[in-house]
Parts: structure tokens; sequence; C-alpha cells
């Protein structure tokens, strides 16, 4: 990601990363040794705005033991022509060919993008399967499923670039009919909405038991706009909704998002970035409500980069992880940091 000087910018939910302000901050690294599979993080060149290989690599190359990566939808590289429903295709393509230079060796010894995770319009129906067919083809192995984020809110502040998108999504006839066509070709779905909507995902879980669902970004719990100000009346409201969908068997959860705007803390204003104390603090109350109600095994820790790295590196990321893990066993840490990532997403670590 390019350096900027420039007081801190925001797309709304999240704020632009500026590597000389996060420059002003390191620490030590905290459990180096411990491996860690990177569930959730997206790459793009646009807008002026560039997180590639080389950024990501840099980044991995703070100190966190990386060992793989999952590549997440973010409308990188779709194909300019042909049909539309296709063109997502081209993101495919350009996450496993990001795949294959990883695996040369030449960024480092982390798998960046061995699992991939792309998007089709659900809203096509059944007509959804030929999509899917292509991206599996186009991933070479690597290809594990789709997001179509249903995010939205009635309130632009909330809403953010998402104001366009379509109310009741995931109730939608239609939309779940091309969600019938993921379990078959052994697929996931990531879900990235906001906490008001976790029960409209509870619901599409319970009618697709079959269909094994991620929670992105600890169910989008916001603190912006009717939220702000009202940090524990809403917390208690996204608690009831994350222990509620918890009891889903197929649905795991992903531990990160935390570091966007949407959340409600102002880290990204302040002169220098938050140590891996300050982080964990803030954070706390929503990994460990989410670990206990879903428990290790169905709880994965995510960077979210490049939008989480507006907030702090990806050193200090990982170390709030890992102080707010500490009360766990081995084998939960292990769980938490690597193994439900590789399982959930089939993940064949060197």
């Amino acid at each position: 990601m390019s350096a900027s000087t420039a007081p801190a910018s925001s797309s709304g939910l999240y704020a632009n990363p500026r590597e000389d302000w996060l420059a002003q901050h390191a620490e030590a690294v905290i459990d180096p040794a411990r491996p860690i599979v990177d569930p959730h993080h997206h790459l793009w060149d646009r807008g002026g705005l560039r997180y590639m290989i080389e950024e990501m690599a840099a980044d991995i190359a703070t100190g966190h033991n990386i060992v793989a990566t999952v590549y997440v939808d973010c409308r990188s590289m779709y194909r300019a022509g042909g049909p539309e429903a296709f063109r997502p295709v081209g993101e495919v393509e350009f996450a496993n060919g990001v795949a294959a230079m990883s695996a040369s060796g030449g960024y480092g010894k982390a798998q960046i993008n061995a699992g991939i995770v792309s998007h089709a319009n659900l809203l096509l129906g059944d007509a959804a399967r030929g999509v899917l067919e292509a991206e599996i083809a186009a991933g070479n192995g690597r290809f594990r499923g789709i997001r179509h984020s249903s995010a939205w809110d009635p309130e632009p502040d909330v809403a953010g670039m998402y104001a366009t998108r379509p109310k009741g999504l995931l109730l939608d006839p239609t939309f779940r009919k091309g969600f019938a066509c993921l379990a078959p070709l052994d697929l996931s779905f990531d879900a990235w909405l906001f906490h008001p909507q976790i029960g409209e995902l509870a619901d599409l879980a319970r009618a697709f038991p079959d269909t094994k669902i991620v929670l992105d970004h600890c169910g989008g719990p916001v603190g912006l706009g009717r939220f702000a100000g009202k940090r524990e009346e809403t917390f208690a409201v996204w608690k009831a909704a994350i222990q509620d969908i918890a009891k889903c068997p197929n649905v795991v959860v992903k531990l990160g998002g935390l570091a966007m705007c949407l959340l409600g803390y102002d880290f990204h204003l302040r002169p220098r970035p938050p140590t891996s104390e300050e982080a964990a603090q803030a954070w706390r109350p929503y990994i460990e409500t989410c670990i206990e109600a879903f428990g290790p095994q169905r709880a994965m820790f995510e960077s979210n980069f490049p939008p989480d790295k507006g907030q702090c590196s990806y050193q200090v990321i990982f170390n709030a992880f890992k102080r707010i893990s500490a009360q766990y066993s081995e084998a939960e840490k292990t769980a938490l940091f690597s193994r439900t990532a590789a399982d959930f997403y089939r993940l064949q670590l060197a």
C-alpha cells in the first residue's frame, strides 16, 4: 500500500492505510513460532490504492509465522467483457495466478491464496451453478466458495458503500435457489453483513443445514450512525444474535474486522497507531463472546487486510489476537490460529 502523509481518510466503513503513520509503532512479535492461517484478506490495485502480493508479503515478513492465507472476494480483476454473470471468474483467475506466484517461493514461505473465495451472483437462481462450475475450473484446485455480500442498512452513515444493496437479500427466494447450488458442489458461503441482519443469516443457515457458512468479521457489530454512543446497548443486542446463530452447527465465525471504522473506534484519527494492548482491550469483549458461543473449533482469527490496516499494522493485529487468546489451551489456540481455517477451507498445509 503506498505511503501517505495526508490525514486519515476513509470510505465510510474503513480508513485508508497510511504506511508512515503505522511505522510510528513497532513491537516484538508474541509467540513468533506459532503457525497461522490468515483466512481472510483481499488484494487490489484501484483508486490509487494498491495491496497486491508484494504488499501482503511485506506485511507477513514483519514477524508472524503465516503459513497460508485465503483470498476473499473484493471485486478485483473482474473480466472487462463477456457475459455479466461470468465476469467474477476473472477474480478467480487473478487470485489463482497470485497463488502460483507465491508457490514459486519468491515472496516468502507463506502459501498466499492457498484458498480462494470469490463471488457469484446467487440472484441468478439455478443459473448460478454454471458460474460456480466455471470458477471451480479457474481455481485450479484452490477455489473454495463464494461471498455474496448482504450488508444493508436503511441509514447511509451505517451502510456506506452498501447503501444500494437490496434489503433482505438472504431471505429472497431466488437468492436461495442460487444458494442451493453451493452444497452439491462442496462450496462454502462467506457472509458479510451488519449485526441487525444476523437473524436473517440464522434463518438461511437453518434452511440449508448442509451448506457450510462462515460469519465474517464477528457478525459486523456497528458503532456508527444511530448506534454511535450506544456501545453497551448495541453489544447486548449483538451478543444475543451471536449466541443464537452459534446454535447452527453449519456456521463458523471469523474473529476480526474490528479495526474497520464500522465498530466506532477512532484509532485511525489518533496521532499514533494503537499498540496491541490497546487493540486487545477494545476487541476482547467481541472476540471472547464469539469464542464462548461458537467454541475454538468453529472460530478463526483473520486479518481482514487491507481494510483493517487503516487502524493497525499486521504485526499489531495478530499480537492483539495472541494477547486475547492467552487464556486458552494449546489445542484451542491451534484451532483459533490455524486448524479451524485449514479444516473449513480444506487447505493442504505444507
